[in-house]
């Protein structure tokens, strides 16, 4: 669930951001900026916007436990920002949804309809702060567990980046700073993702990147195909240091 505080409509004002600053001329230079006052901004992706998240959060997150829903329907709500997921018990789901847009409607917040639906486990995951939950299977003993693995989306994000670091618009660039860009992307994702169930996603990612830096490395150095023998594994992870997330990986019981 997610909710829209970009357009803060509490009775809290923003009188406090008065102004914001336009191009000082038309070449677009922010050298001089010419201030003008306004009584609403819309500070989406700013520095304010998650105080002012957190600031509007707070008030639904002690309105839930004050009039009773938490112990009512046994129902915990885990946040970030203005993100958030209700934890509840079998059966309260479609109450607890209820209450929560009840709340929303009081406190004049607007609900993300796109992000926001009832989710049963184990039968269906769910996708929160770049992880999916749900059901899992452990591949020692061939139970189910309920765990979390990266999600399919933000698995796509790391691609994409990936692709764009190993484009042929940075073929002038050395390899060791070719390496040591690919390399903070890599260790950054993987220490974000340091939790939960991640080898089988580690093993695709780390294909997908020899395979990009592959093609990158042979039209850099004119090779003829893009199996070119010079590049090998042993070469890529040993002798030029590319990340291989496998051997980062954690395991979490």
């Amino acid at each position: 669930m997610s909710v829209d505080c970009s357009k803060p409509r509490l009775p809290i004002h923003l009188r406090w951001i008065p102004a914001f600053a336009i191009p000082g001329n038309k070449a677009g230079s922010w050298d001089q900026t010419i201030v003008e006052p306004t009584h609403v901004g819309n500070i989406v992706g700013g520095a304010i916007s998650p105080l002012l998240a957190n600031l509007y959060m707070r008030r639904f997150l002690l309105g839930w436990k004050v009039l009773g829903h938490e112990r009512r329907l046994q129902a915990k709500i885990v946040n970030y920002a203005d993100d958030f997921v209700i934890c509840c018990r079998k059966g309260n789901g479609a109450e607890a949804l209820s209450a929560m847009r009840s709340m929303m409607d009081r406190l004049k917040l607007t609900v993300n309809e796109e992000k926001t639906h009832l989710c049963r486990l184990p039968d269906e995951t769910f996708d929160f702060l770049g992880y999916t939950f749900g059901r899992l299977w452990s591949r020692r003993t061939g139970g189910s567990y309920y765990g979390m693995r990266p999600s399919a989306k933000a698995i796509q994000r790391l691609h994409r980046a990936i692709h764009e670091k190993t484009s042929r618009r940075w073929l002038w660039t050395d390899l060791e700073e070719r390496v040591a860009t690919i390399n903070r992307v890599l260790i950054g994702w993987a220490n974000y993702f340091s939790v939960g169930t991640a080898a089988n996603t580690h093993r695709a990612v780390d294909a997908y990147v020899f395979q990009r830096f592959r093609q990158w490395w042979c039209a850099k150095h004119k090779g003829r195909n893009r199996r070119d023998a010079r590049f090998s594994k042993q070469y890529a992870n040993g002798q030029i240091g590319l990340v291989r997330l496998r051997d980062r990986r954690r395991h979490v019981a």
